[in-house]
């Protein structure tokens, strides 16, 4: 009853609500990323939801456009400034996706939104994460966020859809201020950004060179 027909209207009250109270802060971050980091201040990117429908993700932006002397981008751990790195560890980057939320994109509580290229390296027992829709916060990122491997995060995300509660909804809530004040668990261990799936198969020898670059390719 509640997953079905009370937890969107919930997510959308909320999400509402918080957006009106939270306007005055989010514009002082706006401005404060234009000026540090330049324009857009709103980071776009395109995101696999509910039944893997794809939507784009609002965040605001973290990392320069600096490129090399041949005009590729710099890695992300270049782009990443002082101030990016702020609003990533006290998660205010992500206020925007209260915007998702209220357009039914997102959900309060859910598995996170990955890349669109992460979905293409999961198994088709993984992919059922997006069976749901996906969470500005969730089960995975209040036991371990970017600090577990990727196994454990999508295991957790499976956990989560089997049994979706208002009391199970309210403790990731309450745990997640808790993470967000510690500042615990933003980056994965000895790396400035989040790895992407098909990289963590790559590194840890799960799938070979030829198999990566043809998920790529798709």
């Amino acid at each position: 009853m509640y997953a079905k027909y009370i937890k969107r209207a919930l997510d959308f009250t909320l999400s509402l609500l918080a957006l009106i109270v939270l306007s005055l802060p989010m514009l002082i971050i706006y401005i404060l990323v234009r000026i540090k980091l330049g324009k857009p201040a709103i980071f776009k990117q395109q995101r696999p939801g509910k039944d893997e429908k794809i939507f784009t993700l609002y965040k605001f932006r973290t990392m320069t456009d600096a490129k090399d002397e041949e005009g590729n981008l710099l890695p992300d751990e270049k782009r990443l400034t002082k101030f990016g790195k702020l609003l990533r560890s006290t998660s205010l980057d992500e206020l925007p996706e209260l915007i998702n939320i209220i357009k039914g994109d997102m959900a309060v509580v859910g598995p996170r939104p990955q890349l669109v290229r992460d979905m293409l390296f999961m198994t088709e027992e993984q992919r059922k994460r997006h069976s749901v829709r996906q969470g500005l916060t969730g089960l995975a990122q209040v036991n371990g966020r970017n600090n577990i491997t990727w196994e454990e995060k999508i295991n957790y995300d499976l956990e989560y859809i089997e049994k979706i509660t208002f009391i199970g909804d309210v403790k990731i809530i309450l745990k997640t201020v808790g993470k967000v004040f510690k500042r615990a668990d933003i980056e994965t261990e000895g790396m400035d950004t989040a790895e992407d799936l098909g990289d963590y198969l790559l590194r840890t020898e799960q799938i070979s060179e030829e198999e990566y670059k043809e998920k790529l390719k798709v």
